[in-house]
């Protein structure tokens, strides 16, 4: 990584040049706080997925949410396809055939043993760091373990959350912490890795012959791998208070926070579109 990328900061949105935003064809976008607000997806949140529909972007969310969720975003939300469990797996309804289309990086039995030992780490993290919950979405997860500590129970200090990492790296997993979960999972994949395999399969496009096409926005640790890559990558403005943490900060940052942050990043998009 440059000294550049080690020292750039976070500008305000506002000041991405209009010939930058004209390149962009592709909205990738994380779901918790970044569309969301306060837990609830804002109208204007939604009625931007729309707007960003039917001018012709492609759009994608890159979720830690887990595959049940993914199930329904994809057929029911205006996206084009849906990376899940950060990065276990993509989802897309093709109208054409009428059905869903689902990709696992791993196979049903790997994903079936990884499961076994996940619930086994499950009962150690729940007993070692009190305070904690499995994620009320955790029956739909298919391939990792989301720990809650601060969506549906009171909100851990930052050396619990701290603890919960430790514990998922020590059994050999992968750990990502999201605003509310720490993701833990077997494998070194990652939302990057997975949204490279969605637009080769399913759109033909290779991602790397023309990054600046698209822009990611999200809003904490676990979205650093699409920060590091794209080179319009943007935060929600409720991303400050995790900026100290992040190896590299996204390009811009939004004045708004969640969802109207969203939608202030697709009002510019739209308008330099004209």
């Amino acid at each position: 990584m440059s000294s550049e990328s080690r020292t750039r900061q976070a500008l305000p949105l506002a000041l991405w040049p209009a010939a930058e935003r004209r390149r962009v064809d592709i909205v990738l976008t994380d779901i918790d706080d970044t569309l969301t607000l306060n837990g609830r997806l804002p109208a204007a949140a939604y009625k931007a997925l729309e707007r960003l529909a039917e001018a012709g972007f492609k759009v994608v969310p890159i979720t830690g949410r887990p595959a049940g969720w993914c199930d329904h975003i994809a057929r029911m939300w205006p996206v084009d396809g849906v990376v899940g469990e950060n990065g276990a797996l993509w989802f897309r309804y093709d109208p054409e055939r009428r059905c869903l289309v689902r990709r696992f990086l791993a196979d049903e039995a790997t994903r079936r043993a990884n499961r076994a030992k996940l619930d086994a780490l499950a009962a150690r993290i729940l007993h070692e760091v009190p305070g904690t919950a499995l994620a009320s979405d955790q029956l739909y997860r298919e391939a990792d373990l989301a720990i809650d500590f601060r969506e549906d129970v009171q909100p851990l200090p930052d050396p619990e959350v701290a603890r919960i990492v430790g514990l998922f790296e020590a059994a050999g997993c992968t750990a990502k912490v999201s605003s509310i979960h720490v993701n833990g999972w077997f494998g070194s994949y990652d939302k990057l890795t997975m949204t490279r395999l969605l637009m080769a399969e399913a759109f033909g496009i290779d991602l790397d012959a023309d990054p600046h096409r698209f822009v990611f926005i999200g809003d904490s640790p676990n979205d650093q791998p699409m920060f590091d890559y794209f080179p319009a990558s943007v935060g929600v403005a409720n991303l400050r208070r995790f900026l100290p943490s992040l190896t590299r900060p996204p390009r811009w940052l939004t004045q708004a926070e969640g969802g109207h942050g969203f939608a202030e990043l697709a009002a510019l998009l739209l308008d330099a579109k004209g």
